[in-house]
């Protein structure tokens, strides 16, 4: 299916590994130039931006000018802003409870989970309003209708994306700006199979293997597995299409092979 992407320009954040890289490869391979945003852009990204595909930018997302600096590149390198994808995020598993979760701790995860979108989505919209025209897709989580306490700041935070999405969806879309959310449950990336991730943090606190916390917790999918990155990768290209999706707006999909059982 021809998505109609060819020659867009897109944003994406957290662009450097995991969801966020996929995004940008398949975005690349519709033919849409994309900047990609990421605090260490890493070696995939760095080898797209030589390849001529993605213009990268190392920065910090969660600082207050981070997102607006990626929004600025776009615009001086490219003239417009067709697309964004937020998708930068970080949890941390909070295995003793939520009387030892911080002040600090609540404010990186809401700043990173939350705050990010919330910039980089005040940092485009100008543009995409003076073109009529536009498509913004966040990328939150299965825990914005499953809270957790053992990920409560993470969770929290994914449920006030979802909630920020329909709302900007509803002051925007008569101005011809879609947005919408995607809601994965747990994805085969660093963020929960790598070094640090949660099935070794969750390890490291009950003495179970890693590889058993993971395959654990793809049992509660009805799939029986994690979902990949380029499947929420496609969802998102297929979110940003003005061609195949011009009138979904203030949405939220899952993707998470079942996992969340509740009707919304």
């Amino acid at each position: 299916m021809d998505l109609g992407l060819d020659g867009a320009v897109a944003v994406v954040t957290g662009a450097s590994r995991g969801i966020g890289l996929a995004v940008t490869q398949a975005l690349v391979v519709e033919g849409a130039h994309v900047v990609a945003g990421a605090r260490v852009p890493g070696p995939d990204l760095e080898a797209l931006a030589r390849a001529g595909k993605v213009h990268a930018l190392a920065v910090d997302l969660g600082t207050a000018d981070g997102p607006g600096r990626l929004a600025e590149l776009a615009l001086t390198e490219l003239g417009r802003i067709d697309i964004l994808v937020n998708n930068v995020g970080a949890v941390s598993p909070r295995p003793n409870g939520f009387l030892l979760v911080t002040d600090d701790d609540w404010t990186r995860s809401l700043t990173l989970n939350l705050l990010s979108a919330v910039r980089a989505t005040r940092a485009v919209l100008p543009t995409m309003v003076t073109a009529g025209r536009g498509s913004i897709v966040t990328i939150a989580s299965v825990n914005a209708i499953l809270p957790d306490p053992g990920v409560i700041d993470y969770s929290a935070a994914k449920a006030a994306l979802v909630n920020f999405t329909k709302s900007v969806s509803k002051e925007f879309g008569p101005h011809g700006v879609r947005v919408n959310a995607i809601n994965p449950g747990p994805v085969a990336t660093d963020l929960w199979l790598g070094t640090g991730g949660v099935a070794e943090s969750v390890a490291a606190t009950t003495g179970a293997n890693p590889g058993a916390v993971a395959e654990e917790a793809a049992t509660h999918a009805v799939t029986g597995r994690f979902t990949r990155p380029a499947e929420v990768a496609n969802l998102a290209a297929f979110l940003s299409s003005e061609r195949v999706a011009g009138n979904i707006t203030g949405a939220t999909f899952a993707i998470d092979g079942g996992y969340a059982t509740e009707t919304h």
